[in-house]
């Protein structure tokens, strides 16, 4: 029978222990490095950018070309197609994304996860000047911003209510006035227009006055372009003093151009004016804006740059625009439709709030157990410089203060402080155990052993926690981007404050660790506790079997609620305002779109919730937006929280408002501005779930795509499913006759000429007014292409200078074509939009997957589910070789400490007995399984474990101090080092819950997911706290008693 200790592990002679041992005899280096460690976290604090929610967007870069007046099938067979397969080949892309749209193409290059920005636009260049040889004459596809569309940081309108400015003028001023003052800021990428009316001159063409005069378009082009000219002749000498010469010929008025020369008969000259009329007018709008429900307005976008701080530039914007608004004319004023820095300082104060609140906690709690000030004090000063250690890493990584990284802070601040609170309290057990009179150097010594008795389990057990957050890292796409920042900080928080447990800690004990100190039994609170523990621990000791039975029986219970939970990717992160986004029916006119706009805003405007709303139809003049005139983006800013309706939360008020707005045979979806813009970025699709469609035929996409909307409507739980009407667009066909062409002796060049110019409107040149460009378009007069008869009339000339009607050399009929093609790596493609309410996304998945099992699909066409569907299951492929992966590290950890198997494997228990708690609570407050509450559980088996810890070592140590001979002095062992030691693990246990009890008292930006990161994490620990107070030793009894053999000196059986 062994009746020496020598297999059991002794704390104070560890690794840790020398560095305790080291810290105390350098009393001032130590000292001196928490003093630059405060100085230096205080000015990494003031440096640190602020934004609300990490960068989640991919690296993108837009390629934008235009090709005026052509319809989108041109503009993809052209343009688009040509280009997405000559990108397809570019390295480390994910996705190659085209829209062709009436006068534009834009393709979407994401690439891959930590792909740098610059090196995607130099690479993405050198393959675009390859494909430039396959483009149409004259067509220039250029880069758009460095920039995506997370980047729309804050955007204005600009409006005059006296009526004094049309729109004209007041895009005018947001072109050329208001959009140059903002693009110098630094980090900004571009401002955009939307809105209003961009003026151009208008040169409208009389065909019959063309045939009387004989004269062709084409001299008409010619005479316009010839018009508008200005040129020098270098300098003269004149009397020693030199001259530059100047000519003026720029076009500054309508008349101008009216009095362009085309041809003279008999000395009298035929103008411009003689055969068309020349007027300032509207360029045809592919953008509406609308503000309030009052009428249009012009609206500005300010484009960020990725990386840049938001907050910065957000603010440098404002004060540009106070000075901005001195130089507006009278009548014109300058509103605020979305500020994303109100949502970024709401978040960092809520979380502020949040971290002051939980350190006050823990403060309380250290004291209330302890009864000394200056002990709680050493037990707090992990939490200040913990977290300045954290700024300082983050400050020189440069991670953003944001809702994540400072979450990270909030869920480490219970567990930063655990080893400083059991050092402090071994410290007062020790010293209260020792006689008053007793000299100041044997209470020194004392206060050192306290210290390395626990220091180095505790030391390793927060560095368990620390390297259990690992494999957060291993997450990828948005996931990743969202919860690293959170993961870094946690680790850099853990990590200093285990390192200060072993350095300043110690040397704090020295200081500040004296004067009357009370035994444990003297705290009321104490007692209360011991009092209540005892029964309960004594009748487990005695029911070793039953205790054992039950916890199994509780560990089985946990498949009852995991069975019900629903799934989702991320729960919804409410950003103060929301986005309402409209889908009506391709095909629709700009003036009907202006009266939707009108209608829906003025009947979002009578919910009492809301302070003001901004609709914009179409698109913004920038490549980050590529919106089709029929979608319709609505910003609603809501009043603060307190001034909402009794009861009313932002899922009931997105119900309240799908039924109050809306018009017949429109279909809506609403979200969070930022999280929609990203889901658009990485996937395309702007609801929680969309279906892509991809195949040869824009017919058949259209019929499979209105199927799986209908099915997609009958699953319990749609909101709306939107297919987008892929051929629902109304087009005039003009098919040329060859043959009557060849007759003619007329090349199809010239007839495609006359109808791009005298139908479309071409662009000719571009008049110059100051520091204004507006362009100089010419096309037939209005009466002439007003009806599709009047098209038969336009005259095309032959080689020899006849004039023939184009009814004679074409077809002319209406049919339906695409409104927008859409595209993704070269195959068309078709999307439904599928929005949800009161479910879960992995539930309807699965329902939606059996209602599309039956839908067939012809050769050559598939169907994928994408969305944010698409990255919850990237991320749960992640986690299942995550977690398992932090389960390793903490086994592999806890042998390196212990170098034993039975103390790791009674360890581990504590995991799925935390796991247990877990579940059970998110189950009760009805949360759904996402990659917030799987971090919440990588965190909980990281402080489990260090609770299990806390156990294991006092339980050991009265073990070394009082070997047992029997097995009732074993069991008298278990119950000393439980019972008398319930203090500190009260005090770890309870710092831990009620540290992250203040995220669940109050509601604010980020609230959503800190919840449901710290839920698990709160649940864990309760059940993690039965387990390490009455299974552990249960357990370390029974089998310590196998081990050993122990006698029994008074026999004890199972009843």
């Amino acid at each position: 029978m062994p009746t020496n200790q020598d297999h059991m592990h002794d704390p104070s002679k560890s690794f840790a222990a020398k560095i305790i041992d080291w810290s105390v005899a350098n009393q001032f280096f130590v000292m001196l490095g928490a003093l630059v460690l405060l100085a230096a976290g205080i000015v990494s604090i003031t440096k640190i950018p602020l934004d609300a929610i990490p960068d989640l967007s991919d690296t993108q870069v837009i390629i934008r070309t235009d090709f005026p007046g052509q319809a989108p099938q041109v503009i993809e067979d052209q343009i688009t197609y040509p280009l997405s397969t000559q990108m397809l080949s570019l390295p480390k892309t994910k996705v190659v994304r085209g829209f062709s749209m009436f006068g534009t193409s834009f393709v979407y290059i994401v690439f891959e996860d930590n792909v740098d920005m610059y090196w995607a636009r130099s690479r993405t260049l050198e393959y675009l000047s390859q494909a430039r040889g396959m483009l149409p004459e004259g067509v220039e596809p250029e880069l758009g911003p460095d920039a995506t569309g997370v980047g729309w940081v804050f955007q204005y309108a600009l409006f005059d209510k006296t009526g004094q400015h049309d729109l004209a003028e007041l895009r005018s001023l947001q072109d050329w006035f208001v959009r140059f003052e903002l693009a110098t800021i630094d980090g900004v990428a571009e401002v955009a227009s939307v809105g209003g009316f961009v003026k151009e001159y208008q040169v409208l063409v009389d065909p019959n006055k063309l045939r009387a005069y004989d004269i062709p378009l084409q001299k008409v082009i010619e005479a316009v372009r010839s018009s508008n000219q200005e040129t020098g002749g270098r300098t003269l000498e004149i009397a020693e003093t030199e001259y530059l010469i100047r000519s003026f010929g720029y076009v500054n008025k309508p008349e101008d151009l009216q009095a362009a020369v085309l041809k003279s008969v008999d000395g009298t000259p035929i103008t411009v004016g003689d055969v068309a009329r020349v007027v300032e007018g509207p360029a045809i709008r592919r953008g509406i804006t609308e503000l309030n429900g009052e009428g249009e307005a012009v609206g500005g976008i300010v484009v960020m740059r990725p990386g840049a701080n938001a907050l910065d530039v957000i603010h440098n914007v404002k004060e540009r625009l106070e000075s901005v608004k001195q130089g507006l004319p009278d009548g014109v004023e300058l509103k605020i439709v979305y500020d994303r820095s109100e949502l970024i300082e709401g978040s960092v104060d809520y979380l502020k709030d949040k971290l002051i609140e939980e350190s006050v906690m823990v403060a309380l709690i250290a004291f209330l157990f302890l009864l000394h000030a200056r002990s709680a004090l050493v037990a707090i000063i992990t939490i200040p410089l913990g977290i300045l250690a954290a700024f300082i890493i983050m400050n020189a990584q440069g991670i953003t203060a944001n809702i994540m990284s400072l979450g990270g802070i909030a869920i480490a601040i219970g567990a930063m402080v655990d080893a400083s609170i059991v050092m402090v309290e071994n410290a007062h057990r020790k010293l209260s155990d020792m006689e008053p009179d007793a000299d100041k150097a044997d209470k020194q010594k004392a206060l050192i052993q306290a210290a390395k008795e626990v220091g180095p389990g505790l030391f390793f057990s927060l560095l368990i926690i620390t390297v259990s957050f690992f494999p957060v890292f291993a997450l990828t796409g948005q996931s990743e981007r969202m919860f690293t920042p959170l993961a870094f900080t946690k680790t850099y928080a853990m990590a200093a404050a285990a390192l200060l447990s072993v350095t300043v800690v110690p040397v704090l004990m020295l200081w500040l660790i004296r004067g009357k100190i009370k035994r444990e039994n003297e705290n009321p609170i104490n007692r209360f506790f011991i009092a209540l523990y005892r029964p309960f621990l004594n009748a487990a000791l005695k029911w070793r079997k039953t205790t054992i039975a039950l916890a199994i029986v509780a560990l089985v219970s946990t498949t009852l609620p995991a069975s019900k939970l629903g799934s989702e990717f991320m729960p919804p992160l409410y950003e103060g305002g929301l986005l309402y986004m409209p889908m009506t029916l391709p095909g629709v006119s700009p003036a009907k779109v202006r009266e939707i706009l009108q209608v829906t805003n003025r009947q979002l405007m009578e919910v009492p919730e809301i302070e003001q709303v901004f609709a914009k139809a179409g698109r913004a003049n920038t490549a980050t937006d590529p919106a089709p005139l029929a979608m319709i983006e609505t910003w609603i800013e809501l009043k603060p929280r307190d001034q909402w309706r009794e009861g009313m939360t932002p899922q009931k008020l997105i119900t309240d408002l799908n039924k109050r707005v809306g018009l017949p045979g429109m279909m809506d979806s609403w979200g969070y501005p930022i999280k929609i813009r990203l889901d658009m970025l990485t996937t395309g699709i702007r609801t929680p779930i969309g279906v892509k469609i991809a195949g040869s035929d824009l017919q058949e996409i259209d019929r499979i795509a209105k199927d799986v909307e209908a099915r997609a409507k009958e699953v319990s739980g749609t909101r709306s499913a939107i297919a987008d009407r892929v051929v629902g667009g109304k087009y005039i066909e003009i098919i040329p006759d060859r043959r009557e062409l060849a007759r003619y002796g007329i090349a199809l060049r010239t007839v495609q000429q006359v109808i791009q110019t005298a139908l479309g409107g071409m662009q000719l040149d571009e008049a110059v007014e100051g520091r204004e460009r507006y362009p100089i378009m010419l096309r037939y007069d209005r009466p002439f292409r007003e009806h599709i008869s009047d098209l038969d009339n336009i005259l095309v000339s032959t080689p020899n200078g006849a004039h023939i009607p184009l009814a004679d050399l074409a077809n002319i009929r209406i049919a339906e074509g695409p409104s927008m093609i859409k595209s993704e790596d070269a195959r068309l493609n078709g999307w439904v939009f599928v929005d949800i309410e009161d479910r879960d996304i992995g539930s309807y998945i699965a329902d939606l997957k059996d209602a599309l099992k039956t839908l067939e699909l012809p050769a050559g066409y598939s169907l994928k589910l994408s969305g944010q569907f698409e990255q919850m299951q990237e991320a749960n492929e992640r986690l299942k070789i995550a977690v398992p992966a932090t389960l390793l590290i903490i086994l592999t950890l806890l042998y390196l400490h212990f170098g034993r198997w039975d103390r790791t494997m009674l360890i581990m228990l504590s995991v799925p007995f935390g796991v247990t708690g877990g579940v059970w609570w998110l189950w009760l407050a009805g949360y759904d399984m996402s990659v917030a509450v799987a971090v919440g559980f990588i965190a909980l088996a990281g402080i489990a474990v260090e609770t299990a810890i806390v156990m294991l070592i006092y339980i050991d140590h009265e073990m070394r101090e009082h070997w047992p001979d029997t097995f009732e002095q074993l069991l008298e062992n278990v119950r000393h080092g439980a019972l008398q030691r319930l203090r500190p693990k009260l005090m770890t246990v309870s710092t831990i819950i009620l540290g992250l009890i203040p995220i669940f008292l109050t509601d604010g930006p980020g609230s959503d997911v800190m919840r449901r990161i710290a839920l698990p994490m709160v649940g864990g620990m309760v059940s993690t706290l039965i387990l390490t107070l009455l299974l552990i030793p249960v357990i370390y009894a029974v089998y310590m008693q196998w081990k050993l053999k122990l006698p029994n000196k008074i026999e004890r059986t199972e009843k």
